[in-house]
């Protein structure tokens, strides 16, 4: 998540310029209300998304739901989450990835150490979350930051299950992971965990600056394994984020958006690939050259209404692959929505969207 478009005003941060527009300020507000109406239902009132979407919008993957920032999906029982960026950090559910409702958000109040770690970020709004299921709970990173500024930091929070109906459910505040301040040339924002087939536990995050970054996780904690263990750089342009990496076969493929988000149907985003036989690279296109030289084979962009596809998400079911991200729809103002969208795999191993699977209501 990105905000370093021209118009309502500028700050200068490390010699680079960012900015937000009134537009964007818009759509905080708007996800931050959205989010704080999560917070306020309880389980059992859950409100029940309209999937009332234009035959072109559903051929382009969109399901109804207004999110910015999605998670890649992750499964508790018999029930799908997605967690996203707002207040609290909001959810949705769904059992047939076709009907979402909302689910409750993570904290109602904000961690204590958030407000000394970065003290511009207000209204407990947090960013571009991922979860993963490790051994007997489930482990979520957020992003804490403010706009235009590389002084944030990555925390995580467990609980023992998704489902809030179970006596077990609680969330519950580990801490600080990784932090960057303005002495840093990186930006700790827009984690994406994974584990690597060894069972090693991995933390991809970064924001323009200078690119994308790799930490290593104890399984045991969730936390960094050292504190100066090694954080390898992955992947740079002059403007990418929203790292995602993801194993098939016999690579690690990392996508990566570059251009500018949260524009609306001004948004630049588009999402690039790259693959290594090691979780820490180096990452390759399809050309060969090195992600961190600037390289990053097109893998997702805009098309008609589905404008500026962003963040991430790969999730499997029934032994098809579904690609899932945020992207701005072009027939309502601009608002970020979810899109589920059908992954296939070429010859030679690359991801490609299969969008002849497509057909209102697929799942």
């Amino acid at each position: 998540m990105n905000c370093r478009e021209p118009g309502f005003f500028m700050v200068k941060t490390n010699s680079i310029q960012k900015s937000f527009s009134a537009f964007q300020i818009c759509m905080v507000l708007a996800t931050a209300i959205g989010g704080f109406a999560a917070q306020a239902q309880t389980a059992g009132q859950a409100q029940v998304q309209s999937n009332a979407v234009s035959g072109a919008l559903a051929m382009l993957g969109n399901r109804g739901v207004h999110v910015h920032d999605p998670s890649a999906i992750i499964k508790c029982k018999d029930k799908c989450w997605i967690f996203y960026t707002g207040p609290g950090i909001p959810s949705y559910y769904s059992t047939n990835l076709t009907q979402w409702e909302r689910g409750p958000a993570v904290f109602s109040n904000a961690p204590t150490w958030t407000a000394k770690a970065v003290p511009r970020n207000h209204w407990i709004y947090y960013w571009a979350p991922d979860v993963i299921h490790l051994g007997d709970r489930y482990l979520l990173y957020y992003a804490v930051s403010s706009f235009g500024r590389n002084d944030s930091a990555i925390g995580l929070a467990t609980n023992p299950t998704l489902d809030p109906a179970d006596p077990e459910f609680k969330w519950s505040d580990q801490g600080l992971v990784v932090k960057s301040g303005s002495n840093d040339d990186f930006n700790a924002i827009d984690p994406a965990v994974s584990l690597d087939t060894r069972g090693r536990l991995w933390l991809a995050f970064g924001s323009f600056w200078s690119g994308i970054k790799l930490i290593q996780l104890n399984p045991e904690t969730g936390k960094r394994i050292a504190t100066n263990s090694p954080r390898y750089s992955l992947a740079f342009n002059d403007s990418i984020e929203a790292s995602y990496i993801y194993h098939h076969d016999d690579y690690y493929y990392l996508f990566v958006n570059w251009g500018l988000c949260c524009r609306g149907t001004n948004s630049t985003y588009e999402i690039r690939v790259g693959r290594s036989p090691q979780i820490t690279g180096p990452y390759r296109d399809q050309d060969g050259v090195d992600l961190i030289a600037g390289g990053g084979s097109y893998f997702l962009g805009s098309s008609g209404p589905f404008i500026g596809p962003g963040q991430s998400g790969i999730y499997s079911k029934n032994g098809d692959d579904w690609f899932t991200c945020h992207f701005y729809d072009g027939e309502r103002h601009g608002y970020p929505m979810l899109a589920l969208l059908p992954l296939d795999w070429s010859a030679d191993g690359w991801p490609e969207i299969n969008r002849t699977k497509l057909k209102p209501g697929s799942h």
